[in-house]
């Protein structure tokens, strides 16, 4: 979390996903056209790490309903109307959002019913089993 859309915030979110997840094949890395995906250091790291960029188009936020989805979610269940006293406590806030209950324990119906964890094993255990 930083006040400016710089370049180095948006990579090393990318950086803590590639080095938890560690993928093998080539990854798609959907994003909007804001100034920090479109740098050069972005599409530098991008084909550094085997990641292919994929972009909504201008001003189209159906393109990433996804983060259009989370990012609702967000601002309801924890942010809304909520005033924090410095920077430091609205990341603590939202990182345990994310790391404790979004992913883990938020059940969404487009997961049948399951949290975004819970899917995923899912999914990578079938691929497993194939």
């Amino acid at each position: 979390m930083k006040n400016t859309p710089k370049a180095d915030l948006v990579i090393d979110a990318l950086l803590m996903a590639i080095w938890r997840r560690s993928p093998k094949d080539k990854v798609l890395i959907h994003s909007d056209q804001g100034v920090q995906y479109t740098c050069s250091d972005w599409r530098g790291f991008l084909k550094e790490h085997n990641l292919e960029a994929s972009m909504s188009r201008r001003g189209n936020c159906h393109d990433n309903a996804v983060a259009e989805s989370f990012f609702s979610l967000l601002k309801k269940d924890r942010v809304k109307r909520k005033i924090y006293k410095n920077r430091d406590e609205a990341r603590s806030e939202i990182f345990n959002y994310i790391e404790y209950f979004y992913n883990p324990v938020r059940r969404h119906g487009s997961n049948n019913g399951l949290s975004p964890v819970q899917f995923e094993k899912q999914y990578f255990e079938k691929q497993l089993s194939v």
